[in-house]
C-alpha cells in the first residue's frame, strides 16, 4: 500500500489500532534490551505465571504512552488529508512546519535528557522497584513509554508528514530510534539527523511530493 495523505480511511479506533501496533514494532528493537532488564530484576521475586503477568503488565504500560500519543497523531493525519485534497497550496507549508518542528527538537536539551534515560536506564529501574501495588508494573512500563515518546515524538511527526503507511520512512526511522539510544555516536547522529529534516523543510514547499501526508498526486482518490 502506497503512502497517501490521511488517515487510509480508518476511523479513530482503527487508526489508534493500528498507530499502537505500528509503534510496538518499530520501538520493539530499542525498547528490548530495557525489558530484558526489567525481566531480570522481576525474576528476583516472582516465578511461573505471575512473573507472565507481570512482564506484561509492563510491555502494556508502554504501549498505553505510545496509544496516547496516537491521539493527536490521528488529528494531524487527518488534518494532512484535509489540507492535501482541499488546500493543496497550504498543505505543503503545513507539511514543513512539521519537520522543522521536529527538527528543532532533536537539537534540544529536552530531547537529550529524554535519550540519557532510554540510555542509561539501570537507574530508573532502582526507581522502579518503589512502585507498590497490583498496577506498579504497568505505572513502570507508562514511565518508560512517556520518556521513549519524549524521545521520539519529534521523529514521529515526520512519519505523518510523509505518510503513515511509508514503509521505507518507517523502518528508517525506527533505525534511527535505535542508534539515537544505543550507538555511541547516538548525540552525533540525533544532531545530524535534525538539520536533515530543516534542510529537508526547505525543499518542501517546492516540491510537495516529498511529503506524501500532506500531498495529494493527481488522480488519487481519499
Amino acid at each position: 500500500m502506497p503512502a497517501r495523505p490521511g488517515t487510509m480511511g480508518l476511523d479513530f479506533g482503527l487508526f489508534l489500532v493500528f498507530w499502537t501496533l505500528m509503534m510496538a514494532a518499530m520501538m520493539l528493537p530499542s525498547v528490548a534490551p530495557v525489558a530484558s532488564m526489567y525481566l531480570t530484576a522481576v525474576r528476583r521475586l516472582t516465578t511461573g505465571w505471575p512473573l507472565v503477568f507481570r512482564v506484561g503488565s509492563f510491555v502494556v504500560g508502554y504501549l498505553v504512552a505510545w496509544a496516547a500519543f496516537g491521539i493527536p497523531a490521528f488529528g494531524i493525519a487527518l488534518l494532512g488529508g484535509q489540507l492535501a485534497a482541499s488546500s493543496p497550496r497550504i498543505a505543503p507549508w503545513v507539511g514543513a512546519f512539521l519537520l522543522v518542528a521536529a527538527g528543532i527538537y532533536q537539537l534540544t536539551p529536552l530531547k537529550d535528557r529524554c535519550l540519557s534515560h532510554c540510555r542509561s536506564p539501570l537507574a530508573w529501574l532502582f526507581h522502579f522497584g518503589n512502585y507498590t501495588g497490583p498496577l506498579r508494573d504497568m505505572r513502570a512500563g507508562l514511565f518508560h513509554g512517556g520518556y521513549c515518546v519524549g524521545c521520539c515524538w519529534g521523529l514521529m511527526l515526520v512519519l505523518i508528514a510523509v505518510g503513515v503507511m511509508n514503509l521505507a520512512w518507517m523502518v528508517g526511522l525506527a533505525v534511527v530510534v535505535f542508534l539515537e539510544k544505543t550507538w555511541r555516536y547516538g548525540k552525533a547522529l540525533r544532531i545530524a539527523i535534525g538539520f536533515a529534516f530543516l534542510g529537508l523543510a526547505l525543499l518542501v514547499p517546492w516540491h510537495p511530493e516529498l511529503l506524501p501526508g500532506f500531498y495529494m498526486s493527481r488522480g488519487m482518490g481519499m
